[in-house]
């Protein structure tokens, strides 16, 4: 076996700047070019201080005019924009889910979409107290996707996935009046709210955020993530590779990038179509690499092992290499950008949603009911193009890490079942986990999630933060940007237990483990709130009480600020590393880092200095295990 060593942030920069050369060669555009010409950036805005809801203004806040012209002060203006910012982001993430939900509606034996994880559907029915003996699996997967649907725009209600969490956080929720109803009128019901003439009360602004936010985590996202399960297979542990090197020079390379696994599973069955392999043979390649990007590169290489050339800021480093035949995007995290950069190369810029259309790009609209045709087409438009690669432009880095991924909820219980003495103790549950945190063996976890931000430097947050927890034996669950970031560094390798405390270190060798959990995409930071929910139960203390907490160092979405919302929510204190847009208020700001504590039992921290960061996260943990008396 070969040394192991991680990647660097440095290597990752080298391989970049020598991409951005290549680049260069025919007049490449790249976003740290257009960093530049952005910087710097508007005050206002990254105080969250102007506002633009009517046209009475713009309205922006300073000391010789502390008041918009309809009298709303700077506590509510930034409180307004705090709070259409996190629908932003749960309206998206739920959407996700919604299409998940519809394309289980299309899920049929003998069409594009089968059910692959039966028992998974059977069980959510049973908890839903849908009836499931004697029925057609099929049947039961249109009935459940109905219901699903539903829980966007029911009249009445909450979420029926609330009843997962502890009953003292169900409480909580209910006494706070957070308890997310219809997903889609928690959305509603922040725009109306941030409308002229309506909400300006700091306090409200910032409650109905919780709540918007908790009808993702625990709404939207979850079912997105569980009915992906039912259709795409629940994911166990698989291996793959990860960075730009998992591109190859003498295959056709197709790009998957976005959100969405619907498309990417069906890319990833026709790639491997012996009929599509034999036409690439034809066109002069040896075969068929798919390789992804982003949240849809976690989605397959979690369920598949396709491997996982980059995140978010890498997007353009696949096109950049000259060796890509097509990029094919679903939705979200997508930069324009890609149109032009790919008009510099060869590449083709495919676009599938019609809520995610681009200019310079080929449209080749994409639905459950033509999925396979579709996905047919993509594929053979890029092995065609495959002739026209220019040789002279093809420069693949040649850095790659083997990666351990696909730590659903469910895989990690049947890990814990391996390290169980099935003679005495229960087998299916957290109880090993709950152990090993109780006597200190592990001192905590860590769930580190989110994107890269050009604000700071990509990568370095993710990667120094995760050494340093897994050397004071706090173990990573890590998904989205954050989770590619460990890959590429090599820190989804079985082997970087070398870099852990002597206790995280023998639990590594023990359950065969990385140090480093890959649990899934942005919306399966659902799992993680299902994870704390259940080993808070078997531990019977409270979500807040658990030596857990959430960290978000390098993100940039309104997604990213709906998932802070719904994980502070549920109980677990959360860090931040780049500041959200609200220093403008210290009414919102004292809210957020203090005052809903007293509500839901968890705050906001953020300290832009990493290693500060990293501190305060172990001092937190330390805090709470004292409080334990573990």
């Amino acid at each position: 076996m070969s040394e192991f060593k991680l990647t660097s942030v440095e290597e990752f920069e080298q391989a970049t700047n020598e991409l951005l050369e290549n680049g260069a060669k025919v007049g490449a555009d790249a976003w740290q070019f257009r960093v530049k010409n952005q910087t710097p950036h508007c005050k206002f805005g990254e105080q969250g201080t102007c506002c633009r809801i009517c046209t009475m203004g713009p309205c922006r806040i300073t000391p010789k005019a502390p008041r918009g012209v309809c009298g709303c002060d700077v506590h509510g203006i930034v409180g307004r924009n705090f709070l259409r910012f996190t629908a932003g982001g749960s309206a998206t993430h739920s959407d996700h889910g919604r299409e998940i939900c519809h394309t289980l509606h299309e899920a049929d034996p003998n069409g594009n979409y089968k059910v692959k994880d039966p028992e998974k559907l059977i069980r959510i029915a049973k908890e839903w107290g849908v009836e499931t003996e004697g029925k057609d699996i099929y049947d039961l997967a249109h009935e459940m996707s109905e219901l699903a649907l539903m829980e966007y725009g029911k009249p009445f209600g909450t979420q029926r996935f609330l009843k997962r969490a502890p009953q003292h956080t169900q409480d909580i929720w209910e006494r706070e009046e957070i308890a997310p109803r219809a997903i889609d009128r928690e959305v509603a019901c922040s725009l109306h709210m941030t409308h002229m003439g309506c909400s300006s009360l700091p306090e409200a602004l910032v409650r109905q955020s919780l709540r918007s936010g908790l009808s993702d985590g625990w709404g939207g996202s979850m079912m997105g993530t569980e009915f992906s399960d039912v259709l795409f297979g629940t994911p166990k542990p698989i291996e793959t590779e990860a960075n730009l090197g998992v591109m190859k020079e003498d295959e056709v390379n197709i790009i998957v990038h976005g959100h969405d696994p619907s498309l990417s599973e069906m890319i990833c069955e026709y790639a491997d179509d012996p009929e599509m392999i034999a036409y690439a043979k034809e066109m002069g390649a040896k075969g068929i690499n798919v390789a992804g990007v982003c949240c849809t590169s976690n989605e397959v290489a979690m369920r598949r092992g396709v491997p996982m050339a980059g995140n978010f800021l890498q997007q353009e480093n696949v096109v950049l290499t000259g060796a890509c035949e097509a990029i094919v995007v679903d939705v979200q995290c997508i930069f324009p950008a890609l149109g032009p950069l790919s008009k510099c190369f060869h590449t083709k810029f495919v676009t599938t949603s019609p809520i995610a259309q681009m200019p310079d790009a080929e449209y080749i609209r994409f639905n459950a009911k033509t999925a396979g045709e579709n996905a047919k087409a993509i594929v053979k438009m890029a092995i065609e193009n495959f002739k026209n690669r220019k040789p002279e432009l093809v420069h693949i880095p040649h850095m790659k890490q083997k990666a351990t991924v696909g730590y659903s909820f469910e895989s990690i219980i049947k890990t814990l079942d391996k390290v169980t003495n099935s003679q005495v103790d229960q087998t299916g549950t957290l109880m090993p986990l709950w152990q090993c945190v109780a006597s200190g063996v592990i001192r905590g976890a860590v769930a580190m999630v989110g994107c890269n931000n050009p604000k700071v430097r990509p990568d370095t947050a993710h990667i120094e933060l995760m050494k340093k927890l897994i050397a004071h034996d706090v173990i990573i669950v890590a998904s989205g940007c954050s989770a590619q970031a460990a890959a590429r560094a090599g820190l989804m390798d079985k082997r970087a237990k070398d870099l852990c405390g002597a206790g995280l270190k023998r639990v590594c060798e023990l359950a065969d483990i990385p140090p480093v959990l890959h649990m899934g995409s942005c919306v399966d930071i659902s799992r993680m709130m299902v994870l704390v929910a259940e080993l808070a139960k078997i531990g019977n203390v409270n979500i807040s009480q658990l030596p857990v907490v959430g960290c978000a160092p390098e993100w940039m979405s309104e997604k990213a600020v709906s998932i802070g919302n719904y994980v502070v929510a549920t109980g677990i204190d959360t860090y931040l590393g780049v500041e959200p847009y609200v220093s403008g208020s210290t009414e919102v700001t004292g809210l957020l880092t203090n005052g809903v504590r007293d509500w839901v039992e968890a705050a906001y921290t953020v300290e832009k200095d990493i290693d500060k960061l990293g501190d305060a996260m172990l001092a937190r943990i330390e805090e709470k295990r004292a409080a334990l008396g573990v």
